[in-house]
């Protein structure tokens, strides 16, 4: 299965709730006007879509009738194709051209972090990239032995430090060793502590400085993991984890298992959050590189 077959499959329940809603509106007007764009608006925002993103997209398809003079209701969805590409796109790379360059994988605990990075090592590894995993949750024992499980299952090294270790530590050590070893990738794994946000901030803010001290010119990107199938909540998450660090992008997972998949515009309008990589399945190579034009794409077609 190729990759946007693998997407196509992957949104199929989103697609199925949210463009069934949309098209019912389509074809229940004759022609535009507030009363279609208002139902329209209120289609998207029961589509997981967001109150904002929903007004900010109605807004734009409202220039766009303007602009065209179109008065067809057939005509929106193509243009509705358009503005979620548009607002789905994201200027800046992804980066990791160093070597070696640093992925901090963040996020809640349940939200699918310790399989989000065994499938990343695993597909980096395939792509021919030397990686090193740092087990930096030394808040729950079981996050660094289920992290060793997915390493051998992906059969790149582990750099880990017993239960109740200073995080810091650990990416310490696993810089010198990503540098010693010659590695082009270092996967970091932190602790999903939400509830005191005090403590995740200074502990992401300690390992963040140590990474600009040891690593200094290295790549270094800070992916947030969500559950795409907490819908609007995973936005309100994402709020929350951008107050503690400086996310430049995001990992979706379960968004197979879930008609909630509109969340991924509402984090890229509203908190300008790109998703990076989305999970379409519980197999290691269906962690995906997110492409906007393959979703909307696969959403509308």
């Amino acid at each position: 299965m190729g990759f946007f077959d693998k997407i196509r499959e992957g949104i199929k329940k989103t697609k199925d709730s949210m463009m069934q809603k949309v098209e019912r509106v389509i074809h229940s007007f004759t022609k535009i006007d507030e009363d279609f764009l208002e139902e329209l608006e209120e289609t998207l925002i029961m589509s997981d879509v967001g109150v904002q993103t929903s007004e900010d997209i109605v807004e734009r398809l409202r220039k766009k009738i303007k602009e065209t003079g179109a008065t067809d209701t057939g005509v929106v969805k193509g243009m509705l194709q358009e503005i979620i590409t548009d607002m789905l796109r994201e200027d800046r790379p992804f980066k990791i051209e160093t070597k070696p360059s640093i992925i901090f994988v963040i996020g809640v605990n349940g939200a699918g972090k310790t399989t989000t990075i065994g499938k990343m090592a695993a597909n980096y590894k395939a792509q021919g990239k030397k990686v090193l995993v740092a087990a930096a949750d030394t808040f729950r024992a079981a996050a660094i032995d289920q992290l060793q499980v997915w390493t051998e299952r992906a059969g790149v090294d582990i750099v880990k430090h017993a239960e109740g270790a200073d995080p810091a530590a650990v990416v310490y050590d696993s810089i010198d060793a990503a540098m010693a070893r010659g590695c082009d990738l270092l996967l970091i794994d932190t602790a999903g502590r939400l509830h005191n946000k005090k403590n995740l901030m200074a502990e992401l803010h300690k390992m963040f400085r140590i990474v600009s001290q040891k690593a200094a010119g290295c790549d270094v990107e800070v992916l947030l993991v969500l559950d795409a199938t907490t819908g609007q909540n995973a936005v309100s998450q994402a709020e929350l984890f951008k107050e503690a660090a400086d996310i430049t992008g995001i990992v979706l997972t379960k968004l197979d298992g879930t008609a909630k998949g509109g969340i991924v515009i509402s984090l890229k309008n509203q908190l300008n959050l790109p998703v990076r990589f989305v999970g379409v399945g519980e197999k290691i190579d269906d962690l995906q590189e997110f492409v906007p034009e393959d979703f909307a794409r696969a959403l509308f077609e």
